[in-house]
């Protein structure tokens, strides 16, 4: 049997599968991964991006900490891929409980999935610091450089950045759906971002899928291994 015939299996048999994700679901989406540093991003900035996406940088050079947020972390075209649709069926089917996501983009939740964790936060929420006002992501991109609330406090993305800390009621939610799970699937993480990363460790079954093209440092524990593109394996959910 194939490794996507017996995730086919699981995934048929059960109705408690969890699904935990990283960038590469949405580098399908032409999100890129800010890790994988290109050209551009060399050109632009004098500093890595872990650097430039830490409090103490967002504090300290607001103006440029936005330039690359606006540039490298918004992508407004952006539109859900195969495993964002495939996923979201899951759920309508009553198969996956709950979608955790380490990505900020919003495309789950566009794709249709509801019960979505996500753990360092959304471009879609942005908040004033002095009065609390919600803005949205267009209000971000379209600020000159610095966005301002109306009271004239600066807009904060609902990002978690480096130096923050994750929100501990998401964390607490993820950890229970992951302890309870029957299917863990993992896709499209290096799994080398804590804290979340460490949220696999609650995973209690022997039913743990991982989705990479890359090795990980959980290949070990797996009791199953797909190499092939995250919206590649899963697009045989949306052909039933």
């Amino acid at each position: 049997m194939s490794g996507k015939e017996k995730l086919m299996e699981w995934v048929q048999n059960s109705d408690n599968i969890v699904f935990f994700g990283g960038a590469g679901v949405s580098t399908e989406s032409n999100i890129p991964d800010f890790r994988s540093v290109d050209g551009l991003y060399h050109q632009q900035y004098d500093v890595p991006p872990e650097t430039i996406l830490s409090h103490t940088y967002y504090r300290r050079h607001t103006k440029e900490f936005f330039r690359f947020y606006k540039n490298k972390m918004i992508f407004p075209e952006a539109k859900p891929n195969a495993a964002h649709l495939a996923l979201a069926k899951l759920e309508e089917q009553g198969k996956l409980r709950a979608v955790i996501t380490q990505n900020i983009d919003g495309l789950h939740q566009m794709a249709g999935s509801r019960e979505v964790l996500e753990l360092h936060g959304s471009v879609h929420r942005n908040y004033c610091e002095n009065c609390g006002k919600f803005y949205d992501a267009d209000y971000i991109l379209r600020a000159k450089e610095i966005p301002f609330c109306e009271c004239g406090g600066v807009v904060k993305p609902d990002v978690v950045l480096y130096e923050e800390g994750l929100d501990y009621g998401t964390l607490q939610k993820a950890t229970r759906y992951i302890s309870e799970a029957e299917v863990l699937i993992i896709g499209g993480t290096s799994l080398t971002v804590y804290p979340a990363a460490g949220l696999i460790d609650y995973y209690r079954g022997n039913k743990l899928v991982l989705i990479n093209q890359s090795a990980t440092p959980m290949d070990g524990r797996a009791d199953l291994i797909i190499t092939e593109p995250i919206g590649e394996t899963l697009s045989v959910f949306l052909q039933e």
